[in-house]
């Protein structure tokens, strides 16, 4: 268990505001690969920060236990002071000398040194400390946990944004191909070729052409938004990521299987190992509530001594002749507790057993996510392959009817059902594209590689 030191839990606290200011300038022009998101978020994150607090505190609280095992000693001192204005003479016998004294203001102090040790409590403090050393173990593995989440939701993002990209310039080249057909129609109307009406309905796509731009840039801008915010960067922060062009063979890699994927998770994932040190953790929690049943031994000690004024004897002759000692041995036999001890094992026995159904649906719950991965990954990759043949085969289909409707051989009808079906094409490419790269990146995480696309 690690041990911290006051140093090295200040350096940590007055590090934190130093790495909260310090990057987003330097990136504010640069454009961010998904490395450098997580590994942003991996050290600037509010939550993980709180986590790894967390962790210290019951680091800490390992450390208090193991010292509960030595003796405590303690010291203390009791001075008292009276003041009598209308004091009479008074004859003092000590020590078989008669004094006499006429004093207004008297006072007394006692001394004590007081130690005392646990000598056997049925095993309560080690176990209590193997405890506390699963909590803390625990504590580590939800920071994983914690991480994990966070890188997860981090590509998610990332993946958004690429595909929002992509989006944006689809429809912007949309949008051009409808203002180069608005403007080819205005010359056919203007020669009478072409009926006016339909030059309308030319400007309306037109101008729902402009707004899926704008609508798509929105979109790409709120996802920048959320990307910023799991970075903990400020709003106002400029910020763009690396885009690049996946190739087929990205797309079209081979997907692991779901047992292979899962079987390697089970032993890593941080959420099983927790799980399994809750199991633990709650068997050890039975034996403890048992160790009430048990005897209990105690031994203490302590030295003490006082002075008092009014006395024939200087300060320190009279602490060494008070000066007494004590040691002494107690035990403790539960005999009728009034159901406590029956009680917190019977609920240490129910705790272990839900702990054993937490770690089942842990298991189960991992096996789904990942086969869900798993399915996403199949049927996108398929959807792929499909969706590509289908844009270029609408792409054709448009072209053609675009080609016809310059000569006059298609109407507006025609053509526009063929954008329509070149923008759903496409779109479906642009899902079936990113989906399976999202995917498969999960799968290969969940296999204990770094997310990448």
């Amino acid at each position: 268990m690690i041990k911290i030191s006051s140093k090295a839990l200040k350096a940590f606290v007055l590090s934190l505001p130093l790495g909260m200011a310090a990057l987003p300038s330097a990136h504010a022009q640069q454009a961010w690969t998904l490395q450098q998101c997580i590994d942003y978020a991996m050290e600037h994150s509010i939550t993980l920060q709180q986590n790894r607090i967390t962790s210290m505190q019951n680091d800490l609280t390992v450390l208090q236990s193991k010292a509960a095992l030595f003796p405590s000693l303690s010291f203390s001192t009791n001075q008292n002071a009276s003041w009598r204005p209308y004091s009479q003479s008074t004859i003092n016998l000590t020590n078989g000398t008669m004094t006499t004294t006429q004093s207004t203001v008297n006072y007394n102090g006692s001394y004590g040194l007081n130690a005392s040790m646990t000598v056997w409590n049925g095993g309560r403090n080690t176990k209590a400390i193997r405890q506390n050393e699963y909590t803390a173990e625990m504590s580590e593995l939800n920071t994983e946990k914690t991480a994990n989440t966070l890188q997860e939701q981090i590509a998610q993002l990332y993946v958004q944004i690429l595909y929002q990209t992509e989006a944006v310039r689809v429809n912007q080249e949309i949008l051009k191909a409808a203002e180069m057909q608005r403007d080819r129609a205005q010359e056919m109307v203007n020669v009478g070729s072409l009926a006016k009406v339909d030059l309308m309905q030319l400007q309306a796509q037109t101008s729902q052409d402009e707004y899926n731009v704008i609508n798509a840039k929105s979109q790409l801008e709120n996802y920048k938004l959320q990307l910023k915010q799991l970075l903990e960067l400020d709003a106002a922060t400029e910020f763009n990521i690396v885009t690049s062009e996946a190739t087929d063979q990205q797309v079209l890699a081979p997907i692991p299987t779901k047992e292979d994927v899962f079987g390697i998770a089970l032993a890593q994932r941080p959420e099983i190992q927790s799980s399994k040190l809750n199991v633990e953790s709650s068997d050890l929690a039975v034996k403890v509530a048992k160790a009430g049943y048990l005897p209990q031994v105690n031994v203490n000690a302590s030295m003490g001594t006082s002075n008092a004024s009014g006395m024939h004897k200087a300060f320190g002759e009279q602490v060494k002749t008070n000066l007494s000692n004590s040691i002494g041995m107690s035990i403790s036999v539960p005999i009728f507790d009034q159901r406590q001890n029956r009680t917190n094992v019977q609920k240490a026995k129910l705790t272990y057993l839900n702990s054993q159904l937490q770690l089942q649906d842990a298991q189960k719950t991992l096996y789904s996510t990942i086969e869900s991965y798993w399915l996403n990954a199949t049927t996108s990759q398929q959807q792929y392959v499909y969706a590509k043949a289908n844009v270029e085969s609408m792409q054709a289909s448009y072209d053609l009817v675009t080609e016809q409707f310059r000569l006059g051989l298609k109407n507006i009808v025609e053509l526009t059902t063929g954008k329509t079906n070149l923008m759903q094409a496409e779109q479906q490419l642009l899902q079936s594209k990113y989906n399976t790269l999202y995917n498969l990146a999960m799968l290969r995480f969940y296999q204990g590689e770094r997310i990448h696309l």
